[in-house]
């Protein structure tokens, strides 16, 4: 289905910019539970719909926020290109998949390759936005070319709606790989760092790592010849169903994510030696600079081990402590932040509080 509805939520921008109403911008709902509950009245980009235009030659899409995933992927695949960051869906079965291009984007969200390929801000072209005064606003194409100034496109990723409602958004894509097949070692997690950092230094074709309960998983991508020699260099077993895990990893449906203690998600340089000093289970991934820690542990603790190691915790889900969920900016970031808050947003109506309390 596509549909253009961007008249409709203009207007209703205007009546809140107007009236100074808070606005809680929604698509899908596949991501409720990131950040802190949103307030204010309901802003639907659901409808908001539809392929724009898909050049595969040109390895570019365009399509409006509320468009699924799933639709986007679908297209893709058919001429055999894919979204090189790997976005989550964060859906347990096929009938509940609600993830949308918007809030994908918003939430600047990417799954196992991103750390091989890149995340989603490196492959967002251009968009176009309606920001806290109703202003229709278009940033970047559908090229990649270098540009002056800054690139507000991407300023967008990562910003949850806080800075304007996103319409629609042009992306690079990539071709599929010719093979890919999935290698697992039984070791310890030490074992497994130092894997991980010597075959990437090797420059073999590793697409996605995690490791869980002593076991490291390795994804290999790419023409048939690299994924055969790089499997001879690194041995261990071929797994069946790789698909399969790498979407529960991805999607967080993975056991690992089935608990109910709060889940953290620590982003660390990864040769950050494990952190032993934190009870509770980790997932790691991106060859450990992303670790996933299921635990009871008190915010203050997880977060002033992370600062002393470098690194920042966000309290991903089930925040039954009602915790701040993102890491404490420094003075002079929280300064830029409200900066740039009050040049998009200056009525603060768009997601107010959702990422910090103070805007």
């Amino acid at each position: 289905m596509s549909k253009d509805i961007s008249s409709l939520l203009q207007s209703q921008m205007q009546d809140a910019y107007k009236n100074k109403t808070p606005l809680q911008i929604r698509a899908g709902n596949s991501k409720h539970f990131y950040g802190y509950p949103k307030d204010g009245n309901l802003l639907d980009v659901s409808a908001h719909q539809g392929i724009i235009s898909y050049e595969p030659t040109e390895l570019v899409i365009t399509a409006r926020a509320g468009t699924r995933l799933a639709e986007i992927e679908s297209t893709l695949n058919e001429s055999k290109q894919m979204l090189a960051f790997e976005p989550p869906h964060f859906a347990a079965t096929a009938t509940l998949d609600n993830a949308t291009l918007g809030g994908t984007i918003a939430c600047n969200m990417s799954g196992p390759r991103r750390a091989y390929s890149g995340a989603a801000r490196d492959f967002v072209l251009g968009c176009s936005i309606i920001n806290g005064k109703a202003e229709k606003l278009k940033f970047g194409g559908q090229v990649m070319k270098n540009v002056a100034g800054y690139d507000a496109s991407r300023l967008m990723c990562g910003a949850m709606g806080t800075l304007g409602v996103i319409l629609d958004v042009s992306l690079k894509v990539l071709p599929k790989p010719e093979t890919e097949i999935t290698l697992r070692h039984q070791c310890d997690i030490h074992q497994a760092m130092d894997n991980m950092h010597q075959w990437v230094k090797q420059s073999l074709p590793v697409s996605a790592t995690s490791y869980i309960n002593s076991q490291l998983f390795i994804r290999l991508s790419g023409n048939h010849s690299s994924v055969t020699s790089a499997q001879q260099k690194i041995g261990g077993d071929v797994i069946d169903n790789a698909g399969n895990f790498w979407q529960q990893i991805k999607d967080q449906s993975h056991d690992f994510f089935k608990s109910d203690n709060p889940i953290w998600r620590l982003s660390l340089a990864s040769n950050t030696p494990p952190l032993e000093n934190l009870n509770g289970s980790t997932l790691y991934e991106w060859g450990g600079a992303l670790r996933w820690l299921s635990t009871d542990e008190p915010a203050e603790k997880i977060r002033e081990i992370l600062n002393n190691a470098g690194g920042h915790a966000t309290l991903f889900k089930n925040n039954k402590f009602k915790t701040p969920p993102f890491h404490q900016l420094s003075p002079g970031m929280l300064s830029i932040h409200k900066q740039v808050k009050q040049a998009f947003d200056p009525e603060n109506i768009l997601n107010p509080g959702c990422m910090y309390k103070e805007f």
